[in-house]
């Protein structure tokens, strides 16, 4: 195209109002998540609030209903929700547990002597919190508030649910009417260079300072904060975000499962959706992990500049949108390989490049926690390497594999964008087949798919509160 071309495509005004839209929805969703993660992960850590194991449990819960999900959930009970206002509320209410759940475990990290020596020098409980807790916490917060920023710059089912324009819509729509156009794929550079940007200011403002503290030794037990008559509105505020992030959408589904149970519900369909569902999920989850486990043990046990560069590169995929992963293989399985063009083997491809990272930390954590004393002595007993690998690595490595894998394949459940662009002409997953019917207004067709995909989006909730419930206190 040369140089004038690509200014013809970015300079124009277009570009420039997907911008305002996309930066103005990042900016204001990153605000009120932080906000309302921090606060739920005070009250929740920090404060005498009722039933603390509970609240975790539910405000963690909303990740297992997906954002697309959610919007079909508000849009099809409040049609005027799409504007700006509608579309900060539903995502907002979709992605706040992404910077609550780093909080919580922050919270929990935090040294109680620190605070009580600030309170002893005079400090009031809010000068506490601001000179000593929030620095602690800065970390954790921007770590979160970027998993959100991201996110939502890779969203598109539910943007477009709500006719919100980013660029994310913008470059299906030129996707779909170009197929594979120019104008499409300076939009996807445009959006890449966004994210560069985000990964760039997140470290530049995280800093160099740590808060690491040496010989802790037996930490002292935190006092939680009373609340005394604010009790009553702790618990009233806490109801109303659960309510909204997770009773609607459920409440919501319900009610278009009773609505929709006058028509014909296809349920061989609605199997043979399913079980086309299970079967990449189950693949892609076998493939991923078996790329992950090589790139995890080379980290851990082999560490040099090239194995950090292997694996610190597969992190630039997984935070590149699932739409520009999807139009670069559709690029390079037309020009170089035709007879690859929607086939199973790209998808899966898809699936590996978006989702790895999830497979190979659980992986590397694995092989951090697997002693090489064990393969030395097999070893020295005249094992060989395969041997080895089949009766001694592999069932040390097999919580963590099965941890990714699991991850992995809960992952690509929920996949849309790629799914959409990349799966073979006659192939319906269950969110390619929620998005036809809901995209024709067929709600009540919508909800069983979305039903199951949340039933099957579960279990991740319960892997995620595990851990801290069993930290908590009643």
């Amino acid at each position: 195209m040369g140089w004038s071309g690509i200014r013809e495509l970015v300079l124009r005004p277009r570009v420039a109002e997907l911008l305002w839209n996309t930066a103005r929805l990042v900016l204001g969703t990153v605000a009120c998540c932080a906000v309302l993660g921090l606060a739920a992960a005070w009250l929740v850590e920090r404060s005498s609030v009722p039933a603390r194991r509970v609240w975790h449990v539910l405000l963690v819960a909303p990740l297992a209903v997906p954002a697309f999900v959610n919007s079909y959930a508000w849009i099809s009970l409040l049609p005027g929700l799409d504007t700006y206002a509608g579309a900060l509320l539903i995502v907002t209410l979709s992605y706040f547990p992404f910077v609550y759940l780093p909080l919580a475990a922050a919270f929990r990290g935090l040294d109680p002597a620190l605070e009580e020596t600030a309170r002893g020098l005079g400090l009031s409980s809010w000068a506490v919190f601001l000179r000593v807790q929030l620095p602690q916490l800065r970390v954790a917060l921007l770590g979160g508030s970027l998993l959100v920023a991201l996110h939502l710059l890779a969203e598109f089912g539910a943007l477009q649910m709500l006719r919100y324009p980013t660029f994310t819509t913008a470059i299906y729509d030129q996707y779909r009417a170009t197929f594979n156009g120019p104008g499409a794929t300076m939009l996807a550079g445009v959006l890449v260079l966004l994210c560069l940007a985000l990964l760039l200011a997140e470290l530049r403002l995280r800093g160099r300072r740590g808060y690491a503290g040496t010989g802790r030794g037996a930490a002292r037990p935190v006092r939680p904060v009373r609340l005394g008559p604010l009790t009553g509105p702790a618990l009233l505020a806490l109801a109303a975000l659960v309510g909204l992030a997770l009773v609607v959408p459920l409440g919501s589904l319900g009610y278009w499962m009773a609505a929709g149970a006058s028509s014909a519900l296809d349920w061989a369909r609605l199997a043979t959706t399913t079980g086309t569902t299970l079967a990449l999920a189950a693949a892609a989850a076998a493939f991923t992990t078996a790329m992950a486990v090589p790139t995890g043990w080379l980290a851990v046990r082999a560490r040099g500049r090239i194995s950090t560069l292997l694996e610190r590169s597969t992190y630039l995929g997984s935070a590149v949108p699932g739409i520009v992963v999807a139009l670069a293989l559709v690029t390079i399985s037309i020009r170089a390989t035709p007879w690859l063009y929607q086939t199973v083997p790209v998808l899966l491809a898809a699936y590996a490049i978006l989702f790895l990272p999830r497979a190979i930390v659980t992986v590397r954590s694995a092989v951090a926690q697997a002693p090489p004393l064990y393969d030395d002595v097999a070893a020295s007993l005249g094992s060989s390497a395969p041997d080895r690998l089949r009766r001694v690595t592999l069932p040390l490595l097999a919580p963590g594999i099965g941890a990714g894998a699991a991850l992995v394949f809960l992952a690509v459940v929920t996949e849309l964008t790629a799914t959409l662009l990349l799966a073979p002409t006659g192939t319906t997953t269950l969110a390619t087949a929620f998005w036809s019917a809901s995209s024709a207004l067929e709600y009540g067709a919508a909800a069983p798919y979305a039903v199951i995909m949340v039933l099957l989006s579960a279990p991740a909730t319960v892997l995620l509160s595990h851990d801290a419930r069993r930290g908590l206190t009643t």
